[in-house]
């Protein structure tokens, strides 16, 4: 029995031994946790914080903007609209009775005339987004939006909708103000400094893609100062931030809640978000809005000039580092400009104060200039700094017409006729005949008659129809002069080349190839 009892002793010893090592194993174990977690936890909880900081920063700008953003939409009446171009080349016209008379395509299809077809062009609906910027009710969307419409509705965020009582519009920005009344006082959006914008900003897009009301999508600036070709008088906000069909004239915001932007384009092989959009920058969008709700119109300031852009070619040539401002390739007679004492060739690098380093520049520092304003201009002529003094006016509707030039003239004389195999370019004498054809009467200058494929002058935009005045800054009137001009010249260092297209004249440096 004892030595039971003396078993049992030692059995109870062992396990309280036991216990000890296993609660101060544990311990130990514990301890070593505690310690692991005390050296991760600061960096944990720090980026927990950066998230949930950067999630409340997201939610609150949200908050404060989804209720200024409106649905807006469209309705075009049918109407009736004829074809009267008549018979095209290679075409026959239709004549005789609507073939699809007496079937349910007949009112659709309109009715065939005698030289001529109409068409009945069914109604029409649309949809997009704006943002109210203004208690009274001033909603702020694109231009496409609204445009060729005959009802406008605005619907609000709380459910109620509006008539738009007046519509305001610039195309050239595509932008548009529209007007609700009677709806009280509503929530607005506060228009930011899209100037302040950096790449890599954060931005939120909000708007009414696919009639999805009130989506909210996330990005950054991917680009600044992107340029479209369907809006030249724009300089976008390229953003990755969803932009869908139905965003068109909804807010870009920054992390404040504040317009940096209106989302109006989409970059997209498929017609939907590819993670590229666009946005007008607010500060554009900020002077357009003012200038349609003063006077209904946008007027805009003007020099009088053709601005083109200095490459590292042109740039050897006036004494200028590239991008180092806009070339003046042409001057317009009776302008700002002229009277300002703006010559061709002229690089224009300041002006009101302004650092000049493209023609965007330029146009844009123009044209919100106030009308009739003296402005100081910094430019650079034949290497040397130039200051002068311009007095703006306003953009006429039309500056200019330019003859069109597209193919090569008939009845060229053949002994003023020349090409050059170190530019790949053929010319001839500009005779009364062409002159008119093409617009030229009142320039003097060569007549270019073929430009081959691959060559020095394909490479710059020259083509057949166009028409070069100067080489190296000297006049050519005639073939003769134009082979005197390029004789003593280096090809390989490149001539400058002074020539008239379509949209103006134009300075190139051609290098034989």
């Amino acid at each position: 029995m004892q030595h039971i009892r003396s078993r049992a002793r030692q059995s109870a010893i062992a396990a309280v031994a036991l216990l000890a090592a296993a609660t101060f194993g544990a311990s130990v174990w514990q301890g070593r946790t505690t310690a692991q977690e005390q050296t991760q936890a600061p960096a944990s909880v720090e980026a927990r914080q950066q998230a949930n900081s950067l999630s409340t920063a997201f939610r609150k700008a949200a908050e404060m903007a989804v209720p200024t953003v409106v649905t807006i939409e469209t309705r075009t009446k049918p109407h009736v609209t004829r074809d009267l171009r008549g018979k095209k080349d290679g075409e026959e016209q239709f004549r005789g009775e609507n073939p699809f008379k007496g079937t349910p395509f007949e009112d659709f299809f309109g009715r065939f005339g005698e030289g001529h077809r109409s068409f009945q062009i069914p109604q029409r609906q649309g949809m997009g987004s704006g943002v109210i910027v203004d208690k009274s009710g001033i909603v702020l969307t694109n231009n496409h939006v609204v445009e060729g419409a005959d009802e406008v509705t605005v619907r609000l965020s709380d459910g109620r909708e509006f008539k738009a009582s007046d519509i305001k519009t610039d195309p050239a920005t595509d932008l548009a103000v529209v007007r609700v009344e009677g709806a009280g006082s509503l929530p607005y959006a506060k228009l930011g400094d899209s100037d302040q914008l950096q790449i890599g900003d954060w931005v939120i897009a909000v708007g009414n893609p696919f009639g999805l009301d009130s989506t909210v999508s996330a990005g950054i600036i991917s680009n600044k100062g992107r340029e479209l070709e369907s809006n030249r008088r724009s300089r976008y906000l390229q953003t990755d931030a969803a932009i869908n069909p139905g965003n068109s004239g909804g807010p870009l915001l920054n992390l404040d809640g504040e317009v940096v932007g209106i989302n109006t384009a989409i970059a997209s092989n498929s017609g939907g978000y590819q993670g590229i959009g666009f946005a007008i920058p607010s500060n554009q969008a900020k002077w357009v809005m003012q200038q349609l709700i003063k006077s209904g119109v946008v007027q805009r300031a003007f020099l009088g000039v053709k601005p083109g852009e200095v490459s590292a070619e042109l740039a050897s040539h006036f004494g200028v580092s590239r991008r180092g401002g806009a070339l003046v390739e042409e001057v317009v007679p009776n302008t700002p400009a002229a009277r300002a004492g703006i010559r061709r060739g002229d690089v224009i690098v300041e002006f009101a104060g302004a650092k000049v380093r493209s023609p965007r520049d330029l146009q844009e520092a123009v044209e919100r200039t106030p009308i009739d304003s003296t402005q100081d201009l910094k430019l650079v002529r034949e290497g040397k700094p130039v200051d002068l003094q311009v007095v703006v006016k306003p953009l006429p509707k039309e500056i200019g017409q330019y003859g069109s030039a597209e193919s090569h003239q008939e009845g060229s004389d053949e002994s003023a006729h020349y090409k050059s195999d170190d530019f790949g370019l053929e010319i001839t004498d500009l005779n009364e005949s062409n002159a008119e054809k093409l617009g030229f009467e009142n320039y003097k200058g060569v007549l270019i008659t073929g430009v081959e494929p691959d060559s020095a002058a394909a490479d710059k935009g020259l083509r057949a129809g166009m028409l070069i005045m100067e080489v190296d800054r000297k006049p050519v009137e005639n073939v003769k002069q134009f082979k005197e001009a390029v004789k003593d010249a280096d090809p390989n260092k490149g001539v400058l080349v002074w020539f008239r297209t379509e949209q103006g004249n134009r300075f190139e440096v051609l290098k034989a190839r």
